[in-house]
Order: structure tokens, then sequence, then C-alpha cells
């Protein structure tokens, strides 16, 4: 007897994971014991041509998730509404669900979980982070036994697609956004990939798989985009032998009390594996105590390899039905909170449009002492009206950085605060 399973959402992704299912049938069913059929598709209209079966077309996804012979449901429609009632749905009536619902996972995932644990269904949502890359379950399951401290992960590839060209190239930022809507990794509306909404959310699902917390959403996530890099910013990287990305970065507190989670632009070094992920690929590097530094690269974005992550996800589910159980996340709640912003240790890269006159840097280092902050290195560029400072800080707590800036912008030596970036070196 054949998986039944019903797919919600026929776009990009989920014409993608009816091709493979119908081109893969016969290897789907060696791996898994049994045959995957598509049971049916939700789609808001039927009249479009799709590339898949018609008679599978319904518009009314309530009835097909609950449907009797549904054994799986697919959800690739994406947002928090509809996709959320129909999951809840679908796993009340006792359907195991795979989804790559990012936003919906991020800001409620935890309702999600608690709904498949009291059913006995799995919920399983590999191709909501980095596409095609197999990370969520090696996080969840194969690191389960090891503590892990840190996650560093370029987790959107429209924004590494967009630096890397800044840097590589030297193109103006609104040049890049433009190459990479024509070659479709930015939308018509790029504001979820450049505002770091995306990455965001991806930050709070690797948050909570990664350090076993159910607290960590998506409003807990420090978010900064990419729109405020300038080329000044991206010359004064290499400079320093770094390079521009935005990055998201989830790691424990030193005394393990708590985490961070941030999405935000850094200067990182070249010597740093993600420093050289390109173009808009996807990377996700993991520090744990075992087993060391890990990192995970591919394809992040796109039909096929997120439609190769749903299926992967079928598969497991699939098996799981067969043989009766069901595989419970999010059980055993750390119970580790978000810290504030304010509270994480990082450095930062400041440009000053400065006077050129004596006492600038004396007061401007006053200005850091003043915060508890030292100065790591500082370099003069230019003379009179076009004197610039540029300082590196020492590590220390966000909330006195920004301050440290605070005053700066309020002095009558600076006539402009020309550039702030945190520089992440993640030295042992």
């Amino acid at each position: 007897m054949a998986m039944k399973v019903a797919l919600l959402g026929c776009g990009v992704v989920g014409s993608e994971v009816v091709r493979l299912v119908n081109e893969q049938s016969e290897e789907l069913a060696a791996r898994v014991g049994t045959r995957i059929e598509i049971g049916g598709i939700a789609v808001r209209r039927t009249d479009r041509d799709r590339g898949v079966d018609p008679a599978l077309l319904t518009t009314d996804a309530a009835s097909l998730v609950t449907r009797p012979d549904i054994d799986v449901v697919v959800e690739v429609i994406g947002g928090i509404e509809p996709a959320r009632s129909l999951i809840l749905a679908a796993i009340g009536a006792g359907k195991s669900v795979v989804t790559a619902n990012k936003a919906l996972l991020a800001e409620d995932g935890q309702t999600l979980h608690a709904a498949a644990r009291e059913a006995g269904v799995d919920l399983y949502y590999e191709a909501s982070v980095a596409g095609a890359i197999p990370l969520l379950r090696p996080l969840r399951d194969s690191l389960a036994g090891d503590r892990v401290n840190r996650v560093l992960g370029i987790v959107n590839g429209t924004t590494n697609y967009i630096l890397d060209r800044m840097d590589s190239l030297g193109a103006g930022f609104t040049e890049s956004l433009e190459e990479a809507q024509a070659l479709g990794y930015a939308e018509a509306d790029p504001t979820a990939d450049v505002e770091g909404f995306d990455a965001a959310a991806k930050a709070a699902i690797l948050a909570r798989l990664a350090f076993h917390t159910q607290k960590v959403t998506a409003a807990d996530v420090h978010r900064e985009g990419i729109t405020g890099v300038t080329a000044g910013d991206i010359a004064s990287a290499r400079a320093m032998g770094c390079v521009v990305k935005l990055l998201a970065i989830c790691q424990r507190s030193e005394d393990g009390a708590s985490v961070g989670v941030r999405v935000h632009p850094v200067m990182l070094p070249l010597e740093h594996p993600l420093a050289g992920v390109k173009e808009a690929y996807n990377a996700v590097f993991v520090e744990a105590e075992s087993a060391g530094r890990l990192m995970f690269y591919g394809a992040g974005a796109g039909g096929t390899p997120t439609a190769s992550a749903v299926l992967g996800d079928l598969v497991a589910v699939a098996r799981n039905r067969l043989a009766g159980t069901s595989v419970s996340e999010g059980g055993h709640d750390t119970g580790l909170p978000v810290h504030d912003m304010g509270e994480t240790v990082t450095s930062y890269h400041v440009a000053l449009d400065v006077a050129d006159r004596p006492g600038v840097l004396s007061k401007v280092a006053e200005i850091f002492a003043d915060h508890g902050v030292s100065i790591r290195n500082v370099r003069q560029e230019g003379r009179g009206e076009d004197a610039q400072l540029v300082l590196v800080s020492h590590p220390a707590p966000d909330a006195a950085l920004r301050s440290t800036v605070a005053d700066l912008r309020g002095h009558e030596m600076v006539r402009e605060v020309a550039s702030v970036m945190r520089v992440e070196t993640f030295a042992d």
C-alpha cells in the first residue's frame, strides 16, 4: 500500500517536489519500503498549468490535510497563516508533517512541536534553513550528546551574493542588488533578505536546535541588514585582512546561563572558513566541545536544492510511519534564556570624520576609556577637512560600545561617525 502525500503549494519548490517524487518513484520505494504517491495538491487556483496532473489539484486545503487516506502533509506555501492552521489541523488528524516554513517555525515552533508530540507524529523541517545542506538533523541528532557552544552561519544567499559582488568587483550595493534580482537570487521586494528578516528566522531555528531551548523566537534575534554597508566598509575590511559577511551568530554566554542570537554584517578575518563562501552559497560553522569545529556548505536556496531537503525529510517520516514510531522534539527544554544584545561581547570598527587638529585622537581615546572600552588599533586617513580616524576596539559589551559611539557622535571634534561595523575574530 502506497504512502499518500498531501502537498500544500505548487510553486517553485512544490513543483520540484512533485517532479522528484515521480521521477524517483522506484528508488524512493526501495529506500522507504513502500511507494510514495502524491495524493493531492492544494493551490489557490486550479486553472494554471503547473506541470502536474490537474486531477490532483484542489483549492480546499483544509479538507485535503484531514483526508483519511493521507499519511503525510508537505507544506511549502510559506508565511504564518493559513500555514499554521493547516499544519495544526493535519497534526490533529494524525498526519506527520514536513515543512520548509522558516517564518512559522521561528515565530511559533513551540506550539507546532507540542502538538506533534501530543499526537505522536513527526514534524520535520530540514528545508527551512540552508536549503539542500544537511544541517538541522545533524544538530538535533548527531550532536545530541555534545555541547554546542557556537553556531555561525551565512544563511541567506541573496545577501552573500550582494556582499561578494561588492568585495570582488567593487560594485555598489544598488548595482549588486539589481544583478541579484536579474539572476533570480533576490525578490522584486528584497526587504526580507537585505534587512536580515530571513536570516533572523533561520537563526532562531538554529539556536533552538543547537542549545535545546524552546525559548528562542525570531523576535528574540538582534537583527541588522546590509543596506548600510558601503564601499568604504568593504575597503576598510580588506585593509584589515577581512571580508564583510552577513552572519547569523548563536552563542552561549561565558557562564553558560544564557544564549545570544544575532544577525548583522561583520568584518570577518579571511582565514576563517566562512570568509571564503562566495556568491549565493550558504555555509554554517558549528563549534562543539567534543566534536570540535564542523562546517556545512552548499546551495542554500532554489527549487531543486530545497526540494531535495524536503524529500529527505519525507523519506525519514515515511520510514517512521511504516515502523509505527515518531521522533519527538522539544520535550526536554534546557530553558536557556536569550540575553540582551547589550550583554554580547564583540568588537567595533569605527570610522570618524574629524577635525584635523591637535588633541583629537587623545579626546577620542578618552571617550573610549570613559566607557571601559580599549582601542586595539587606530589609523588616520587623509588630512585637513578630509581627515578620518579609523579605530578598532578590543572586545567589550555591545552596550558599552554603542554608548561610546553615541558620545562620539555628540562631540564637537567629530563631524560624522561615517561607519560602525562589528569585527568578529572568534578566537579561542
